[in-house]
């Protein structure tokens, strides 16, 4: 998500693309955040943070899309949907997290998690307005 994210920012073109490139990069500053906050977990879990581009694309279920026109439509509509994707795959580990390992502190992690990723396609379709 970062990286695509990232993408935007450095691709956008258009009447808007100072605008929008401020934007993505606002957006990509947040998921960092993210991004750090998820790798402090796993490790408070005594785990080993998966950081390698391997192991990225092997977690992943994103896809990558090629595009002829860098455009805010494209951008935005890819990023809205890569975010509800993520939150699908958050929501369907929060009950599990609870039931099965009893880990209700993970799960309330991945929930606020899954509010952040919420918000972020909202602030994404708004720009399509």
């Amino acid at each position: 998500m970062y990286t695509k994210t990232r993408n935007a920012h450095w691709n956008i073109e258009g009447p808007d693309f100072y605008s929008e490139h401020k934007f993505f990069e606002t957006q990509f500053e947040e998921i960092d955040e993210f991004i750090d906050s998820v790798a402090e977990r796993i490790r408070l879990l005594w785990h080993y943070v998966p950081a390698t581009f391997a192991s990225f694309l092997e977690l992943t279920h994103l896809t990558e899309m090629s595009r002829d026109i860098n455009d805010r439509q494209g951008f935005i509509k890819e990023l809205t949907a890569d975010h509800e994707s993520i939150n699908i795959h958050l929501r369907e580990n929060i009950n599990p997290l609870i039931g099965k390992y009893q880990d209700s502190g993970t799960s309330d992690f991945i929930t606020g998690l899954m509010e952040q990723h919420e918000k972020m396609p909202w602030f994404l379709r708004s720009h399509l307005k």
